[in-house]
């Protein structure tokens, strides 16, 4: 995964993903007190989820292969004055962080690997959660009218984290806010816990 295409996208004006807040997905995961410990955001972005999370008490992650959106996101960390640590990293190895995290949260980035990438993120991702920790996957659905880019089936969920030191919880049908859809895309919100 190259930096370079993730980081053009942020090169005119906000990526069609960006969409200035935290995704309601989050904040309602955040109000119902599911984050715990330290909390890694990975495809972190331009920040807002990482920044809302954050803001409830947590020490955050946000990690990212697109330098604009990085130097964005520690921009508007330091304008609110949230302590919020962001860096670049590859989601393809993040074992190279050398530190493990109670909630791991992915916004957006698992539905942009395709399916021979999917076990080498799956690992990545293994190897910087702790153990009894969880995994928040928030993706893009392919159930629903006006699909986003990239949707992915309950199935390929299962097929990805069944095993390996995963157990699913739940998959439920959310949304995901994008610059391009009134209401968001259909998404599946996964919760994923590490054995």
């Amino acid at each position: 995964m190259t930096g370079l295409s993730w980081d053009a996208s942020y090169q005119d004006g906000p990526a069609p993903w960006d969409v200035g807040r935290p995704q309601q997905a989050i904040v309602r995961l955040g109000a119902a007190g599911g984050f715990a410990g330290a909390v890694l955001d990975a495809g972190c972005g331009g920040g807002e989820n990482a920044l809302h999370v954050a803001a409830l008490g947590f020490s955050v992650l946000g990690v990212d292969v697109a330098e604009t959106a990085l130097a964005r996101a520690r921009a508007k960390a330091a304008e609110r004055g949230t302590d919020v640590a962001f860096i670049a990293a590859d989601a393809l190895q993040l074992e190279l962080l050398s530190r493990k995290f109670e909630t791991v949260l992915d916004s957006g980035l698992f539905h942009s690997f395709d399916a021979d990438e999917r076990p080498a993120y799956v690992a990545s991702l293994a190897s910087v959660t702790e153990h009894g920790g969880t995994l928040y996957v928030l993706c893009f659905s392919d159930e629903g009218p006006d699909t986003g880019p990239h949707p992915v089936s309950r199935n390929e969920l299962y097929t990805a984290f069944d095993g390996g030191g995963w157990r699913i919880a739940t998959i439920e049908a959310d949304r995901i806010e994008t610059r391009f859809h009134d209401d968001g895309a259909p998404a599946w919100l996964a919760t994923i816990n590490r054995i």
